[in-house]
């Protein structure tokens, strides 16, 4: 007898999360179309800027907005304008890597240690000797030991976030393992690999995509803060940090230089939590039901 073969009332029924909480208020919709217009600019960096954000042209330097370069030029004759648009696909590439890469492996480590308990005692130290480090130092640290490269970078700020991802998943698995159909499965012998992933790991989609948008905020901001501090990818490849960390020193000669990048850091992280919040209400039951209790 398989479990497919268990009567209906058996299973559960689970329906895919739907993306309406994107335009559930005017706030989410304003973010929503905050976030989409900053990684369309992002992809279509070259249609929007004719100029290469790397080119050095000194006899430029610093000059004001115009018709040629709409946010004028950086201390070495860049395009502004350029550097911010192709800046912002590296900072996107790296907040949706990190969030990929974390929820990836801390899924797969969450299942396991949610379902058996010797892997529990073990990996949970673990995670939680990772997360007892603060992730900006742990990252300064993984990076001065292997250098500043985009993928270097990128596994520097995923390593603090795949604890999280790993409880969270964890704490699901343990409670979804006590329900009557996973019981059922396991006693009719389906295979371990099988029940984790057909029954377990649905379980998870709601929180993990509620948690992907936090960590994919907190990966933006993180790479930001590497850049800025030095420490991060290196300053003559665009990226926000990069930017506002080369122009603090000519701040109170055109502030521009870091208003601009700094806006679309701050627009881009708080559509992106503007946006996990409105998944988590959305995708949540425990808030539905506090909803229509009152």
């Amino acid at each position: 007898m398989a479990i497919d073969s268990l009567p209906n009332a058996v299973l559960p029924t689970r329906s895919g999360p739907s993306l309406g909480f994107l335009t559930a208020t005017p706030i989410i919709a304003i973010a929503t179309i905050c976030l989409t217009l900053v990684i369309l600019s992002a992809i279509f960096a070259p249609w929007l800027s004719s100029h290469d954000p790397q080119l050095l042209v000194p006899a430029l330097r610093l000059k004001p907005a115009s018709s040629e370069y709409l946010l004028g030029t950086d201390a070495y004759g860049r395009d502004v304008l350029a550097r911010i648009l192709y800046g912002g696909r590296i900072s996107l590439l790296i907040g949706l890597g990190a969030a990929v890469t974390s929820i990836s492996i801390g899924l797969f480590i969450g299942l396991v240690s949610g379902f058996f308990k010797w892997v529990d005692a073990i990996m949970m130290r673990v995670m939680d000797g990772l997360m007892a480090m603060p992730s900006v130092l742990l990252a300064i640290a993984v990076v001065s030991l292997s250098g500043a490269s985009l993928t270097t970078v990128l596994i520097a700020i995923t390593i603090p976030e795949i604890p999280r991802v790993a409880r969270l998943v964890r704490s699901v698995v343990l409670s979804a393992r006590e329900e009557p159909y996973v019981e059922a499965a396991i006693s009719l012998g389906t295979s371990m690999p099988k029940i984790m992933w057909k029954h377990l790991m649905p379980n998870t989609v709601a929180p993990l995509i509620v948690q992907g948008t936090y960590v994919a905020a907190s990966a933006i901001l993180t790479e930001a803060i590497l850049s800025f501090l030095g420490a991060g990818i290196s300053p003559e490849t665009p990226t926000w940090g990069n930017i506002m960390a080369e122009g603090r020193a000519f701040f109170q000669i055109k502030p521009s230089l870091i208003f601009w990048p700094g806006l679309l850091l701050s627009i881009a992280i708080l559509s992106v939590n503007l946006i996990g919040d409105a998944a988590r209400d959305a995708l949540d039951p425990r808030m539905k039901q506090r909803e229509a209790g009152k």
